[in-house]
Formats: C-alpha cells, sequence, structure tokens
C-alpha cells in the first residue's frame, strides 16, 4: 500500500458492485461486528450502494455500547469516593448510566479523567501516590493486551495504587449468541480488523463448523469493504462457507502471539453482561486470582441499586440488529448527540450516531 487513495479509486469499486450485483440473487443479510466497520459503512454510503436483495446489518461492535449499565454504576460509584481518581476513555464520559453519568459526577466534584491510553493512567497512578487510581478498563480484544501490559507494569514498579475494573468483552462469543437467539436473519459476518489483529482468524471457525455462515475478516476503507461482501457473497453462492481474510495486509491468521501471551497471563474469561443481550458465557475477561490486588471489584466493594435503562430507548434491539436507529420514537425527537439517552447516540462508533450522522 502506497496510498490510501488507492482504497478509494471510484473505478475499482464500480467493479466490485458489478460483481456484487452480478451473484445477488436472493435475500442476503450481512451482519458487521464492528464499530469502525459501522462508522466507515455510513460515511461512504455503502449501504445505499447495495442491490435490492442485499441487507448490511450494524451488530454489537461498540465497546461503550455493549458496556452495561451495571458496570456503568458501579464505576460511577467508585467515582464518587474521594479519594479516588476514575480515569476512563472519552466516549464512555457521556454514556448515560442508571441515575447519573461521568460527566455529571465530574460536574459535582468527582475527580474523573480522560485518557487515550491506559498507560496514561498508569502515569497519573505514580503521581498522585496518595490517590486510589481506578482505570475503566472497557474495550474488546483490540484494546486488553493494553491493559494486561499496565498491570505487569505496575506489579514491575511497584506502583500499589492503581486498579482497573474490567468490563472487557469478546466480540466471537457475542457472534454466537446472535446465531444462538435467531432472532434476526444473519446469512454473513465482516469480522472486525482491530480486533482480528490480536486474535487471529482461529476464533471465527465455530462460526462456519456450527452454524454455517461465512466470516470475513476485512479491512475499513470503501474498498475492503465492498471486497469481503463480495466475499460473502461468493461463498453463499457456492455453498462454500468458511472463515477469509480480505484484510491480509494487516491480519495474520494466527493474530499476534506475543499479545495473546500477555492477555493469556494477566486474564482469564468469565460470564459478561452486554448491554440489549444479557449474560453470554465466556464473553468476558477478568483478572486471573494472581492479579486480584488490582482488581478494583474486589478491592473497593460497593453496593450500588438494581440497574435500570430508560424504557423507551431501543439500544439494546439496536446493538442486536433487530431494530434500526429510526425505529425508535426518541431517535433525532428527544436522543441526538447534544442530549443522549442510550449509549448508542454517544460513542463515534454508535449506530444511533453514525445514523444521525450520515443518513438521510
Amino acid at each position: 500500500m502506497k496510498y490510501m487513495d488507492e482504497f478509494r479509486n471510484r473505478k475499482l469499486a464500480d467493479g466490485l458492485l458489478a460483481k456484487i450485483r452480478d451473484i445477488s440473487h436472493q435475500e442476503t443479510q450481512i451482519m458487521e461486528v464492528c464499530g469502525t466497520h459501522t462508522m466507515a459503512i455510513f460515511k461512504y454510503g455503502i449501504r445505499s450502494l447495495m442491490p435490492e436483495p442485499i441487507k448490511l446489518l450494524s451488530g454489537p461492535g461498540c465497546p461503550v455500547c455493549v458496556t452495561h449499565n451495571r458496570d456503568i454504576d458501579t464505576a460511577i460509584a467508585l467515582a464518587q469516593r474521594k479519594e479516588m481518581i476514575l480515569i476512563t476513555f472519552g466516549d464512555m464520559f457521556r454514556v448515560p448510566g442508571s441515575n447519573s453519568s461521568f460527566a455529571k459526577v465530574k460536574a459535582e466534584g468527582g475527580d474523573i479523567r480522560v485518557v487515550y491510553s491506559v498507560l496514561d493512567a498508569l502515569q497519573i497512578a505514580r503521581e498522585n501516590p496518595t490517590k486510589q487510581v481506578v482505570f475503566f478498563a472497557v474495550g474488546f480484544e483490540t484494546t486488553s493486551p493494553t491493559v494486561a501490559v499496565s498491570i505487569l507494569k505496575a506489579r514491575e514498579e511497584g506502583i500499589n495504587n492503581f486498579f482497573i475494573l474490567s468490563s472487557h468483552k469478546l466480540i466471537p462469543q457475542a457472534m454466537e449468541s446472535l446465531l444462538d437467539s435467531g432472532e434476526v436473519q444473519i446469512d454473513g459476518f465482516l469480522c472486525p480488523g482491530h480486533v482480528s489483529t490480536i486474535i487471529g482468524s482461529h476464533p471465527y471457525q465455530s462460526i462456519v463448523q456450527n452454524y454455517r455462515k461465512p466470516a470475513v475478516v476485512t479491512g475499513f476503507e470503501p474498498l475492503d469493504i465492498l471486497q469481503a461482501i463480495w466475499m460473502i457473497l461468493h461463498q453463499i453462492h457456492r455453498d462454500e462457507p468458511r472463515v477469509a481474510i480480505q484484510y491480509s495486509r494487516v491480519v495474520d491468521e494466527r493474530g499476534n502471539p506475543v499479545a495473546l501471551s500477555i492477555l493469556d497471563q494477566v486474564f482469564e474469561k468469565k460470564d459478561a453482561s452486554w448491554r440489549g443481550m444479557g449474560i453470554i458465557p465466556q464473553s468476558g475477561l477478568k483478572l486471573r486470582k494472581e492479579f486480584e490486588e488490582f482488581d478494583a471489584e474486589i478491592v473497593f466493594p460497593v453496593e450500588i441499586e438494581e440497574s435500570r435503562e430508560n424504557p423507551e430507548c431501543l439500544c439494546g434491539e439496536v446493538l442486536r440488529g433487530v431494530k434500526i436507529p429510526t425505529d425508535c420514537k426518541l431517535f433525532r425527537k428527544v436522543c441526538n448527540p447534544d442530549h443522549p439517552v442510550g449509549a448508542c447516540m454517544v460513542s463515534v462508533e454508535g449506530t444511533c450516531l453514525n445514523h444521525f450522522q450520515y443518513q438521510q
């Protein structure tokens, strides 16, 4: 790759669209499970380019959006403690919890800070030895290895005021949960490029073996996505579902062995609650027993009321692909980027926000 323009070439896009039209003979629904794909699909108008039988669905690809209100409420409760510094990524700052948000707690005097990297949070712990610093660890397999590294560094340096509240999620388990529910027709998956740089393509094999659905790991430029859609349709047309890597310039089928080794050293799987999807077995990560001194949930137990969401918000249904944002009566009228009611309108990877910004 020399120039990004090579992946935005109009002539090549027209050629791919012609190939897609040639094999679009039946109704087919393809779901992307990556928030960056959702952004790109909306930004470049890829849905509007699809022929009539082909429908693109947005799934649970936004890590901020799928974070359950109980996890958010727990983090908010910690942030309200005077001895605490609560660290979070920017997208999480304005997500509504059951009764409050980080933005509100900060306005009330809470010490909540936004960082770009968990290593920034570790530095804040170094600079504030009299404070308890908790990092709200949200994200998929892309970010979890960096959190594991921060734990190893904290132990190595003897930093004893640094903790994490883990709300990490695992994508392949969510994909299987969607298929098991049978709630929406999914004929193939656009698999996340960022996540797959870490885990490779092997974890998607069960999608093919158990459900006979094509799964294609793809990049984020228009030609990447169009080529991946054609690859899925080609597999369906030939009735030969498999896991394929379109994003071969970045993703290896083995993933990143070093990152996976560090991740396995620090974390182990746990059952996890997803917004709109309930508890998905073995779909989350928690610190292993030997690292429990860094686990904020164990070191600082808090009691919170039963979590709740606005009953009129359809964020959960949108994350499952059952509804689209315009099905929600709050969309645009009440819920908008300035006054978000649900998480899907907050994050830059949220389906509702992207629909609001790009879909006409």
